[in-house]
């Protein structure tokens, strides 16, 4: 079986690289983090330079925190295209610009190297679970070779269209959850200064049309006052200034989303960005006066 090669062991990164040595892969990880690569390899991992990475593996993973950071562990000084040679596949599972995508994909297919961008939807919980949605651009011959690995990372994978489809499906699904997000934190704001308690309102409410994963997984963590990051708000405001980039560059307004990134723009100034997206709902119970909390479970 062919080696993996997996940068990038953060708060997705960790659990995911872990998943693929529990299956069986041969994995060689890269991160700046000696304590967390030290872990995997203990787990029976290995590791490497960028260089010894590019040469020894075949499929080669990264999942970074910007396409800056991407961009440079791909072609900077050291980067992975250096050692690369024809025939292997880069995937890219960062939240990035379809543009950034798209220009890994052209650089990477001049070296005679597959690329798909393939972000992933399901947070830290999704990537311990192995259960995360994948969302996939580039070749099918690509796409292929990746599978194998997807198959592990998440339970869906699907090529959705050529090189950028990928981070296109991500930036759309970063709109839905986010937005979601911020009107689930309206609504119980909205509840508990109502004086209505909002964990009963979550309950009466969630097997109905309003029912959501979203739902299900942050109205609970707002009623325990629980903002431990899964998808921290400093992610997820880089993806929406992702979203609003993008939008622009093709004439696509976005009035909710722009209102959605000077929420975060507020809570940025109020020192929440490290806080788990869920805390959005600090931003309205400001307007409102009022906190979101219950005793009920």
């Amino acid at each position: 079986m062919s080696k993996v090669g997996f940068i990038g062991l953060g708060i997705m990164g960790r659990p995911m690289a872990t998943n693929l040595v529990k299956a069986g892969l041969d994995v060689m990880v890269s991160d700046l983090n000696g304590d967390i690569v030290r872990e995997l390899c203990a787990m029976g991992a290995s590791t490497g330079t960028y260089a010894e990475i590019a040469t020894a593996c075949d499929r080669i993973v990264t999942i970074l925190p910007t396409g800056a950071i991407v961009r440079e562990v791909l072609f900077g000084e050291n980067g992975i295209s250096a050692a690369l040679t024809a025939g292997k596949v880069v995937c890219d599972m960062s939240s990035v610009t379809p543009g950034e995508s798209q220009e890994c994909y052209r650089r990477l297919k001049a070296l005679g190297v597959g690329f798909v961008d393939a972000p992933v939807s399901g947070g830290e919980p999704g990537a311990i679970a192995g259960t995360l949605a994948i969302m996939c651009g580039g070749d099918e011959a690509d796409f292929a070779r990746m599978k194998p690995v997807f198959d592990v990372l998440g339970s869906s994978a699907l090529l959705i269209g050529t090189s950028g489809a990928g981070s296109v499906t991500k930036l759309a699904n970063q709109i839905i959850v986010n937005l979601n997000i911020a009107a689930v934190s309206e609504a119980l704001v909205l509840a508990s200064k109502a004086g209505v308690d909002p964990m009963r309102v979550y309950h009466a409410i969630r097997g109905g049309l309003a029912g959501s994963t979203v739902l299900d997984a942050k109205a609970p963590m707002m009623c325990r006052r629980d903002f431990t990051p899964g998808g921290t708000v400093r992610v997820n405001h880089k993806d929406i200034k992702n979203v609003l980039a993008t939008a622009h560059e093709i004439d696509v307004p976005l009035p909710l989303t722009a209102q959605l990134f000077e929420i975060q723009q507020a809570l940025k100034v109020g020192g929440h960005m490290d806080d788990d997206h869920a805390g959005y709902v600090q931003y309205f119970e400001q307007l409102a006066g009022v906190t979101v909390r219950s005793d009920e479970r």
